[in-house]
């Protein structure tokens, strides 16, 4: 079976669905951050942040939902995305509200034979490790804009830097079905590793950029 057509028309449905409701929800994360500095802002500019945070949410959280779908299934095990319609209106209304994104819009579900500690904390790894890895290409285009002088091509390169470090640095909290508390059940080592790199690294896009 090829990559996309282990993908249901359900899965695509509910990807797609979670994808406009997050990005919505970080679009207006960072409208809210440009109006506060800027004082307003033009109909040109709030379409340039929704369709900026299509594509990099886009890429950051259907890469990252795939990366546990593919990683479960290399285990042998049947796994798909599935929105939460609940969770979804809370991300929306937590960025208008209060200017934070919950971002858990959903999760892969897995079944199958019997999961390992291991093989669960390894799935889960790969999610927020998507996102680590995501970063380097993000730098890329955030350097290239600020070598060529490209405010346009440099604002997007760190939206993306701050949706993927947003996204690994809140998986990684070891609450709940969080990926987190998979990680830390499997390799307390790993865990420690990879939460300090993502918060780290949000701690500089945030703060340094």
């Amino acid at each position: 079976m090829g990559v996309f057509q282990s993908i249901s028309p359900v899965e695509r449905r509910d990807l797609v669905i979670a994808w406009i409701a997050i990005s919505l929800a970080f679009m207006i994360l960072f409208v809210r951050s440009a109006f506060t500095r800027a004082g307003g802002l033009e109909p040109l500019i709030m379409l340039f942040f929704f369709l900026t945070a299509l594509l990099t949410v886009g890429v950051a959280f259907v890469l990252h939902e795939l990366a546990h779908k593919y990683s479960a299934m290399h285990y042998g095990f049947w796994a798909e995305f599935r929105m939460d319609p609940g969770m979804l209106v809370v991300a929306v209304a937590m960025a208008v509200l209060v200017g934070i994104v919950f971002a858990a819009p959903g999760a892969t579900m897995i079944s199958g034979y019997s999961i390992t500690k291991r093989q669960n904390g390894i799935i889960s790894a790969w999610g927020p490790a998507t996102n680590l890895i995501l970063l380097v290409p993000f730098a890329g285009i955030f350097a290239a804009g600020s070598v060529t002088g490209d405010g346009l091509i440099s604002l997007l390169g760190l939206i993306g830097l701050q949706v993927n470090a947003m996204i690994a640095a809140f998986n990684m909290l070891p609450v709940g079905n969080l990926d987190g508390s998979k990680i830390l059940a499997w390799n307390p080592v790993i865990f420690i590793v990879m939460i300090a790199v993502s918060f780290a690294v949000l701690y500089l896009v945030l703060t340094s950029l």
